[in-house]
């Protein structure tokens, strides 16, 4: 069975001050997430640059979320410590979230 994947690409909105953010990804996002049932992992990562150019990332940072059940992962949003994360996260991140799907099948006990 292929692994759900998220990935989600956003900026901190004007006014979120980055330690403060990354301080709350830290403490409070990753672990909570990273504990869910449906999640096999769950990374944030700060974009640095592009490369072969000047030009500034057009996005502040990516979360990857691996999935292992999708109908789980909605129970699992839907609990009041997830609402109250996603709430938090929706109101200092301009994020677009994308799911994909994997083109050749992921080889068992291997995770991308």
């Amino acid at each position: 069975m292929a692994i759900n994947r998220i990935i989600a690409l956003f900026t901190l909105k004007p006014g979120v001050e980055v330690s403060a953010y990354e301080a709350w990804a830290r403490e409070v996002d990753l672990p909570t997430v990273n504990g869910l049932p449906s999640i096999i992992r769950f990374d944030v990562f700060k974009t640095k640059l592009i490369l072969g150019s000047d030009a500034k990332p057009p996005y502040d940072y990516i979360e990857i979320l691996d999935i292992d059940d999708m109908d789980q992962f909605v129970q699992d949003v839907a609990t009041p410590t997830m609402k109250k994360i996603a709430g938090h996260f929706q109101s200092i991140a301009d994020v677009t979230f994308i799911l994909t799907e994997p083109l050749l099948p992921t080889p068992a006990g291997h995770v991308d």
